[in-house]
Parts: structure tokens; C-alpha cells; sequence
């Protein structure tokens, strides 16, 4: 009986346990489209005309050729503003500054950034090391890097340059006035 022996059998048997013993399997996934609350982000290509003609030299120089600015020298490494930080070339909302932290490099950082969607991060072995890039997802402008040195809750330091960066202060909210009580006659 031994020699007969199908491994084959052993798999459907301990399928038919686990679905006696009241195991379920994963159930699938929910179509693509099926999420409302996804961010439709959409894409903005551009030629290296269109692009040098929308943005500075340094903007050009880091979001489209992956350049750096050096640290300290940016406008966000010690902004404690209020508000919502986009791509400086297509506007796209990347990170809040709830999520900014003081990390010390001279870049603005932040443990995560406003929705995993908007970012888009690829193996970047230059400069002889391997880090992770971080990109805009509309418009494929290079943001910075992204560590795994940051703090809790994530453990992520997404470092990236203020260049790449437009801030939108937020607005205080407007004061409730008081409604004028009616007097009976």
C-alpha cells in the first residue's frame, strides 16, 4: 500500500481537514475599480522642452535629471508650517506635515507620505551604494530617497529634496460668529 502511495492524496486530505475544521481561504481580491476612495492620479508627460520651460534650473536639475540639493540650503529642512507639501512640477499632494520629522540630514523628512499611491520607489545604485528612490507617480519627477532609519510608526525617513517640493500652508479655520438671538416683542 506504502508503494502505492500518492503525495498528491496527502494534499487533498489535509485540504479537506482544514475546510472541516472550519479554515477558510483568502478571498479574492476586490476588483481594481471596486475602491471609491482610490486616488485617481492620472499622468503628466512632458518633453525636456516642456519641462525646462516649467521649472527653475535647480527644479530641472534635481526632479528631472535626479540631482540633489545640498543639505541646509532648502526652503522645507526647517519648515513648521501647517500644511500639505506637493511636487513642485505637477502639483500632485505627496506629504502632510504631520508626517514631517527633525531628522538632522538638512532635507525634509517624513515617516510617510499622505497615501502610498502618489510616490513610486526604484533601486538606485548610483554613486556606488544601493538606496531606494522615491519619484512622483503623476509626473516621474525624482523627490529624494527613502531609508529605513525613521521613526516609529513606519521606521521610514523619506528624504527628499525641498526643490522638489511646493508647500501649501494651511488655511486656520474661520471663527463660528455668533448668531443674534431673536427678542420676542
Amino acid at each position: 500500500m506504502i508503494r502505492n502511495f500518492r503525495p498528491q492524496w496527502g494534499y487533498i486530505a489535509v485540504g479537506l481537514w482544514l475546510v472541516g475544521c472550519g479554515a477558510t481561504t483568502a478571498a479574492p481580491a476586490p476588483p481594481a475599480n471596486a475602491s471609491k476612495s482610490k486616488t485617481e492620479i492620472g499622468k503628466v508627460v512632458k518633453t525636456e522642452a516642456e519641462w525646462r520651460k516649467a521649472l527653475t534650473p535647480q527644479q530641472f536639475e534635481v526632479l528631472r535629471e535626479k540631482g540633489t540639493e545640498p543639505a541646509f540650503t532648502g526652503a522645507y529642512w526647517n519648515n513648521h508650517d501647517k500644511g500639505t507639501y506637493l511636487c513642485a512640477a505637477c502639483k500632485l499632494p505627496l506629504f502632510h506635515s504631520k508626517q514631517k520629522f527633525e531628522s538632522g540630514t538638512g532635507w525634509p523628512s517624513f515617516w510617510q507620505p499622505l497615501k502610498k499611491e502618489v510616490v513610486t520607489e526604484h533601486t538606485d545604485n548610483s554613486y556606488g551604494m544601493s538606496r531606494t528612490e522615491v519619484i512622483c507617480t503623476r509626473c516621474g519627477g525624482h523627490l529624494g530617497h527613502v531609508f529605513d532609519d525613521g521613526p516609529q510608526p513606519t521606521g521610514l525617513r523619506y528624504c527628499i529634496n525641498s526643490v522638489s517640493l511646493k508647500f501649501e500652508k494651511e488655511k486656520p479655520p474661520v471663527p463660528k460668529t455668533a448668531k443674534p438671538s431673536k427678542k420676542k416683542a
